[in-house]
């Protein structure tokens, strides 16, 4: 089943002074975006159709099959290097906002920290954040997407305990091409950016964590070789997750984040 636009102005409500380009083939949209930054006068997200070197958090690649979405938002923030890594928050919230006018209301999304959207308890679409700048500034944030709109990677890929990739065709049924994803998205990111923008990352860590994967409950965090289970109470105002362990309240800036098998 195609999934069709809906009569929703603001699906074709396509950000005031953002650029659009859509390649047929890239290495990655990230690295693409961050090589056009010089020349770039204002924001852009650059999709494209194939990637050759896609990649995720930490190095590891990004398998892109045919038909799925790979954009990136390039954009110039203000502020600090934390406060452009609230983007990855922004990012989230949009992520969920679009992917549920595609899927529908009884389709069952979610947000895992720090930077993954669940569908059905299966992870449909990732985050990474890139910058270009020197020192502590920073000149340039790449805002990469991707999603599993057509097909999931192949489990075998993935690192033992990950979370399983799902994607919307497989769990929805509906065929969903990447420009009409994009359509949803970019204006999608634009409102939740404007409220970051306009109040500060209070409304934003409240809205993510209204739509926050297994808050409350058990989780592991792994960053490196240090590994901490836990009670997940939620993200301070930083953006970092916040564990209660056997030992007390864990404040994790970085880390992997892994739920017990079957949970």
């Amino acid at each position: 089943m195609r999934w069709r636009s809906p009569p929703n102005p603001l699906t074709d409500d396509w950000p005031e002074g953002v650029a659009r380009h859509v390649l047929a083939r890239t290495d990655s949209t990230n690295a693409e975006a961050l090589r056009l930054a010089p020349d770039l006068r204002g924001p852009a997200w650059i999709m494209a159709h194939a990637q050759t070197a896609g990649r995720g958090r930490r190095g590891r690649g990004w398998s892109m099959q045919p038909g799925n979405f790979a954009a990136t938002l390039l954009t110039r923030p203000h502020g600090s290097p934390a406060d452009a890594s609230q983007l990855s928050f922004v990012a989230a919230l949009a992520l969920h906002e679009a992917l549920g006018t595609v899927c529908g209301p009884a389709a069952r999304l979610s947000i895992k920290w720090p930077n993954d959207v669940l569908l059905n308890n299966g992870k449909v679409a990732g985050i990474l954040l890139e910058s270009a700048g020197s020192g502590t500034g920073i000149e340039a944030v790449a805002v990469g997407i991707g999603v599993n709109l057509a097909a999931a990677p192949d489990p075998a890929e993935l690192e033992q305990g990950a979370t399983a990739p799902v994607s919307v065709l497989g769990e929805i049924g509906h065929v969903v091409t990447p420009e009409d994803f994009l359509d949803l998205l970019a204006p999608a990111f634009a409102r939740w950016q404007h409220q970051l923008a306009t109040w500060g990352f209070g409304p934003i860590r409240t809205a993510w964590m209204a739509r926050a994967a297994r808050l409350g409950q058990i989780i592991t965090a792994r960053t490196g070789s240090t590994i901490r289970t836990g009670r997940f109470d939620g993200i301070d105002d930083s953006g970092a997750l916040i564990l209660t362990t056997a030992a007390g309240r864990q404040v994790i800036p970085a880390a992997d984040i892994y739920f017990a098998e079957g949970a």
